[in-house]
């Protein structure tokens, strides 16, 4: 038996401080995780249980630390907006998992970022259709190094932000997270049989907004350092 045609390459993260990479299966994503961004984007942070859509393992665009690398502007889009997140990244699956114990599944954290053709999200709202179209974009999930949880433990607060061409445009801490790592974990476990090498973005504050070709986005996250992003 053989392949008909050359097997696609694996999707890696790269580890913080190593020449170490993490090799990626699935990336979830969770909408709407702090309240004052579930307000903005018309939701109801009281009432709405956490939902998730996904981006498929290629969108991801590995950022290394300390350069800051061309990010292109995608096509079919106006409204390319930011949205500054805290990454989680597996180590272990299951299914079912309890809250209490889903930490230990967690490699690590890293700084990433959801970028969304807004103009293309908002139309699939309005017409009840899925979200690929907005959220699926090639390289539309930057994301730095993962910083080892063995070395830093599960961050549950700090400061989360980005600023573009030096003005901030979100600010928040991590403790504002409606459904914590832990709870976005288990919940997810549910529903599908978590593996490793599945990352978790795990929802954004207010303040998303576009940007355009030739601004610079950097993106930060206490403890786990910052990346940075020439839109061209």
């Amino acid at each position: 038996m053989a392949l008909v045609i050359p097997a696609p390459t694996a999707p890696v993260l790269p580890v913080a401080d190593s020449s170490d990479l993490f090799p990626v299966r699935r990336v979830y994503c969770v909408g709407r995780n702090y309240a004052a961004h579930a307000r903005e984007m018309g939701g109801d942070p009281t009432r709405e249980p956490p939902f998730f859509f996904m981006k498929p393992a290629d969108a991801l665009q590995p950022i290394p630390a300390g350069r800051t690398v061309d990010h292109p502007y995608p096509p079919r889009t106006r409204n390319y907006h930011f949205e500054i997140e805290m990454v989680a990244a597996l180590a272990r699956g299951g299914r079912d998992i309890p809250v209490e114990t889903a930490l230990d599944h967690v490699f690590g954290y890293a700084v990433g970022l959801d970028m969304t053709r807004r103009d293309l999200q908002d139309e699939a709202k309005q017409l009840r259709r899925p979200w690929e179209l907005g959220k699926a974009a090639d390289l539309s999930g930057p994301v730095g190094p993962l910083v080892p949880a063995s070395r830093i433990g599960h961050p549950a607060k700090g400061t989360i932000s980005l600023a573009v061409d030096g003005t901030v445009r979100q600010k928040a801490d991590l403790s504002d997270m409606i459904w914590s790592v832990a709870e976005q974990i288990s919940y997810l476990s549910a529903y599908f049989e978590l593996a490793p090498g599945d990352v978790i973005f795990s929802g954004t504050p207010e303040g998303v907004g576009p940007v355009e070709r030739g601004q610079t986005m950097t993106g930060s996250v206490e403890g786990l350092g910052e990346i940075r992003l020439r839109v061209v």
